[in-house]
């Protein structure tokens, strides 16, 4: 077998040196079937390895605590890419004979064997042995025309086509037995980075799945011609959007005797001198653009203290844009004022244009409505705001955007 794998090897070592280019669009096309094909058959080979070695301790007896860490240093894997390998493996020797011929014959992807052997294993349980091996030769014929999930898709409803008098009853079964494991399985997870970061990871229910997608999906979509984020990135700030507006609801529960809300603590001189981090109430460290932007629209409670810290003298909290100037805002901009954004007022900051800590007004004139993602670029990037003489936000792109620097409006939002 060693000897033949070399010569296979030695095959396709020869058809690496031969140049692509020169084949006609045929035999391009050939050629790929057939070296899919190939890996195909080589991949079933290779699990059966991987199932050997496992079956019979070969990791452990030299020395590994597993196969899969056996594997990471054989070949220079991950422990997941790994794991998967032996999962595979054991998922491939549990099909049915017909399933692994037809990987062996190149007919069926590995990950498609994995869909079959799954739904070959749930129809035996429902409607036992005979109608699990019809399901198997109809599965089979359909790998040859879908993909691993079109295929899974249209194997939840199997039993339409080789039990259907008792398709509807396995099918409510299984649907039962999904919600269950859904609910058992439920959860997030939330794990602090090292350097402060917060990595979110989890299980949604289909109904909490559901209303995510339903609040977070209108959220992610590009802001403009100029917005430069990934689609995980306008995830993540689609999902701060939603922090923020839960808390400006004011409907949470109190969280130790308080409304919900991040505290951030910081002295006057490093906001007003755009120096020095300040911190949360959870301990982590913010940056002073991050801490300048967040005062734009917060609520600031002065307090003195002494040298070693204690408290000398508190002041009043005191709300920097409120009830009647937001009020006027929102009429004013209708919702995030950069050019090209059709956020809503409720998504919205209040941004000070000349920032309160530099000795900004909080009233109209010296405030812009901004989303949470234009409110972030503003702070971080060299555009500028004025007001226009009819007093409506003109937005200045830095020199680098347009040499000219012609100001620019948004026009989404309705005038009056």
């Amino acid at each position: 077998m060693v000897e033949e794998l070399a010569q296979a090897d030695d095959a396709v070592a020869a058809c690496v040196d031969d140049a692509a280019w020169a084949l006609a669009e045929h035999e391009l096309i050939a050629a790929l079937d057939a070296a899919h094909r190939l890996e195909q058959r080589l991949a079933a080979v290779k699990l059966a390895f991987v199932r050997e070695v496992d079956g019979r301790g070969t990791a452990v007896a030299q020395g590994a605590s597993s196969t899969a860490v056996w594997l990471r240093e054989r070949l220079r894997l991950t422990i997941p890419a790994a794991r998967r390998l032996v999962d595979l493996a054991a998922c491939v020797d549990a099909a049915p004979p017909a399933v692994r011929g037809a990987l062996a014959a190149g007919a069926v992807s590995v990950e498609q064997v994995r869909v079959i052997a799954d739904t070959v294993s749930t129809v035996q349980t429902v409607a036992g042995p005979e109608v699990a091996d019809k399901a198997v030769g109809v599965l089979v014929d359909w790998a040859g025309q879908f993909d691993p999930m079109l295929l899974r898709k249209l194997s939840t409803r199997i039993l339409d086509h080789v039990a259907p008098d008792i398709a509807d009853a396995a099918a409510q079964a299984a649907l039962e037995a999904d919600a269950r494991r859904a609910n058992r399985d439920r959860h997030v997870t939330m794990s602090t980075l090292t350097d402060g970061r917060l990595r979110l990871t989890g299980i949604l229910d289909s109904e909490t799945a559901g209303l995510l997608r339903a609040a977070i999906d209108p959220l992610t979509a590009p802001s403009g011609p100029d917005d430069q984020r990934c689609a995980g990135q306008r995830r993540h700030d689609a999902l701060a959007d939603l922090c923020r507006l839960s808390l400006r609801t004011g409907e949470l529960p109190e969280h130790g005797g308080d409304p919900a809300q991040i505290v951030v603590t910081t002295s006057y001189d490093a906001l007003a001198g755009q120096l020095g981090a300040a911190t949360l109430d959870t301990g982590l460290h913010l940056t002073p653009q991050t801490v300048r932007r967040l005062a734009c629209d917060a609520a600031i409670l002065p307090a003195v203290l002494g040298g070693t810290g204690q408290v000398l003298e508190l002041g009043r909290q005191r709300r920097l844009v409120t009830g009647p100037l937001r009020r006027a805002l929102v009429l004013r901009d209708g919702g995030c004022a950069f050019p090209g954004c059709d956020r809503p007022p409720r998504w919205c900051d209040a941004h000070h244009i000349r920032h309160w800590a530099d000795g900004g007004p909080t009233n109209l004139n010296n405030a812009v409505l901004l989303c949470g993602h234009h409110h972030r670029h503003l702070h971080h990037n060299d555009w500028t705001v004025q007001l226009g003489n009819d007093n409506h936000p003109d937005f200045i792109p830095p020199a680098w955007l347009d040499p000219d620097q012609l100001p620019r409006r948004n026009h989404y939002h309705r005038r009056t």
